[in-house]
């Protein structure tokens, strides 16, 4: 039987090839610099959004660097302000230049040059710039993952909507099933009625704020360890909503590492795929047995999930902002990890981890 809309792919006694990796890209501060430029030339757009997305060919559907992190380059100029927004993606906020505000689920968050901040998914937020500088922001999304579902959803008139929404959950708050969840096994298997399964529990996630000042007090504590310490001297920005997937939204984590100079790291590698930012130092990744030489104000998709990586500073102290998406492969189960290339592959969040010397 043919048919145009679908096929059969028969695998009966295949076995499955070994995964193809997309290589390492980095994006020079040159080009970013003049990127930057270039959208401060322009005039200010009706929704008051200069933006461009770091594109990769190689990651498919979605404008991403890795095939699920969008990272995108915006621009305001002073007094300039952005109208509201909201889609179903979550987003990682970092200020590379500049300072201003974001006002965010009715929440203002006030930054300056290497903060961090969060903003979940479906909440109004818009951006101001009301200092004297150039504002300039990172911002990560996981646009590429929903963008390949086929689902991101963009409201760019959140407002007039938000209104309606708030009315039309209050009508109906007080629908609740009778018969609740209950087992039919004693291994734990349980049935939901459909009442519950269209209204679940909620785990607020609210806009977190990491000031840098803050961050890099505890930070450059790290750099003591010495050289015999055999993990890696960050702080992840978490966020207690996302649980056991220790994440800073559900998708992503972001790390801050300090790497003090002529240090070099285990090779080691993670389903997680990476982005680095580095904002101070220099330095080198080898990926998959290749050498990328990297500096200040260089981004990098710097491990393609699966690949073997290890990254060295050089004569100078390295601080780096680690965006990777484990927690959303936590959730699914599907985050192997290998912490040294002769220690066993692991699931985290399924199984024991690794551990460090740090207590010896």
């Amino acid at each position: 039987m043919e048919s145009k809309e679908f096929y059969f792919a028969d695998r009966t006694g295949v076995t499955e090839n070994k995964i193809e990796l997309i290589p390492p890209v980095v994006i020079p501060k040159e080009a970013i610099d003049a990127e930057i430029e270039r959208l401060a030339s322009l005039p200010v757009p009706a929704n008051g959004r200069r933006e461009s997305r770091v594109v990769n060919p190689l990651t498919g559907v979605g404008d991403g660097l890795a095939p699920g992190i969008e990272v995108s380059i915006s621009v305001l100029k002073p007094g300039e302000r952005t109208l509201p927004i909201r889609h179903n993606s979550s987003l990682v906020n970092f200020c590379i230049r500049g300072g201003g505000q974001t006002q965010a689920d009715g929440k203002t968050i006030r930054y300056s040059q290497y903060d961090v901040w969060t903003t979940p998914p479906w909440v109004v937020y818009e951006h101001a710039n009301d200092t004297n500088e150039l504002q300039v922001r990172l911002t990560y999304s996981n646009a590429p993952l929903l963008q390949k579902m086929r689902v991101h959803i963009v409201d760019e008139n959140p407002l007039a909507v938000s209104a309606k929404t708030k009315k039309f959950k209050d009508e109906h708050a007080s629908a609740q099933s009778p018969f609740g969840t209950f087992p039919i096994s004693e291994d734990g298997a349980q049935l939901m009625p459909y009442e519950k399964l269209i209204s679940p529990d909620v785990v607020k996630h609210n806009p977190l704020h990491f000031p840098w000042g803050r961050v890099q007090q505890e930070l450059n504590k790290l750099a003591a360890l010495g050289k015999t310490y055999l993990g890696r001297r960050l702080y992840l920005l978490y966020n207690p909503s996302t649980g056991h997937t220790n994440g800073t939204t559900s998708n992503f984590f972001a790390a801050i590492t300090i790497r003090p100079k002529n240090i070099v790291d285990r090779p080691h590698r993670h389903v997680g795929a990476a982005v680095n930012y580095y904002f101070a130092g220099k330095g080198f990744s080898i990926v998959e047995g290749k050498r990328y030489p990297w500096k200040a104000g260089d981004l990098m998709f710097s491990a393609p999930g699966w690949a073997v990586h290890n990254h060295a500073s050089l004569d100078e102290d390295v601080y780096e902002l680690t965006i990777q998406d484990s927690p959303l492969n936590i959730w699914m189960g599907s985050l192997l990890w290998q912490e040294s290339l002769d220690q066993p592959i692991e699931s985290l969040g399924a199984n024991e981890g690794f551990s460090t010397n740090r207590a010896a």
